[in-house]
């Protein structure tokens, strides 16, 4: 009797061996790379992952599917981990291990932080998520958002094929795209705290639509002309809107809010 999804675990299953190729291939994975599936489902991006590396560890919620999928691959080594990829231990990996997974939407931002903040970082993350969560992840400054510089920031991301939602059993209601991120080998922030950084990032982008003159004057709780003298210091016009910073812009930020805090405690 074959496995029914479940709709509450945001269970699409995927059987195309071109995109489940591709999605495998977006990784570069060589036969001793260990690799990280999360949500393997009913296993058909498992089997493309074994053909590619000799170990794989799948992270399945569903108890179900994680006691039927061992037995699809007998001589292979699979590990099966019946588990909420959100608590799971990344810590007991490889270092330098990939992640290869076909998403639940409603997670994806949340596997994004784990994966990208975690102390055992992967080496590369292939998902294939919501395509305009795709498209958010890569975005480049001028439709940044705190997604996306929370990817960017740990990790160079790029966008691999768009895959129509038809490709589904049962079909979502939105298209799916495959996106990569490479983790940076050395740090982006040097001599920036990262909360100190997302605490500003977080107040630039705490008022849509409005400038960083009154987001950052509200978010972090400062005079607007505070805020001036000190966009004015990091050479950021007043005008201008989170989406538009770089991340080079909020570390220079950060720097100065910094500062300013230091000075005005003293």
């Amino acid at each position: 009797m074959p496995l029914k999804n479940n709709k509450s675990l945001g269970q699409h299953w995927l059987r195309d061996r071109e995109v489940l190729a591709h999605i495998a291939d977006c990784a570069e994975l060589l036969s001793d790379d260990n690799v990280l599936e999360i949500g393997p489902g009913l296993g058909t991006l498992t089997s493309e992952l074994l053909r590619r590396s000799n170990s794989v560890v799948a992270v399945e919620f569903d108890s179900e599917l994680a006691r039927k999928l061992p037995a699809q691959f007998p001589g292979k080594s699979l590990t099966v981990i019946n588990e909420d990829i959100l608590k799971f231990n990344l810590s007991t990996l490889p270092s330098g291990y990939k992640v290869v997974a076909n998403v639940p939407y409603y997670i994806t931002s949340k596997i994004v932080q784990l994966l990208m903040t975690a102390k055992n970082k992967p080496s590369v993350v292939v998902l294939l998520v919501q395509k305009e969560v795709a498209e958010r992840l890569a975005a480049k400054q001028g439709d940044m958002s705190i997604l996306a510089i929370s990817a960017q920031l740990f990790a160079e991301v790029s966008l691999g094929d768009v895959v129509p939602a038809a490709l589904f059993t049962p079909p979502p209601k939105v298209d799916s795209q495959v996106v990569i991120m490479k983790t940076r080998q050395a740090p982006f922030l040097t001599d920036v705290n990262e909360a100190d950084y997302f605490r500003v990032v977080k107040a630039g982008f705490s008022s849509k639509r409005k400038k960083q003159r009154s987001s950052l004057a509200g978010g972090l709780n400062i005079e607007k002309t505070e805020v001036e003298s000190i966009l004015a210091s990091a050479d950021i016009s007043p005008d201008v809107r989170a989406e538009a910073l770089s991340l080079d812009d909020w570390v220079r930020l950060t720097r100065i809010v910094k500062k300013w805090s230091l000075h005005t405690t003293l």
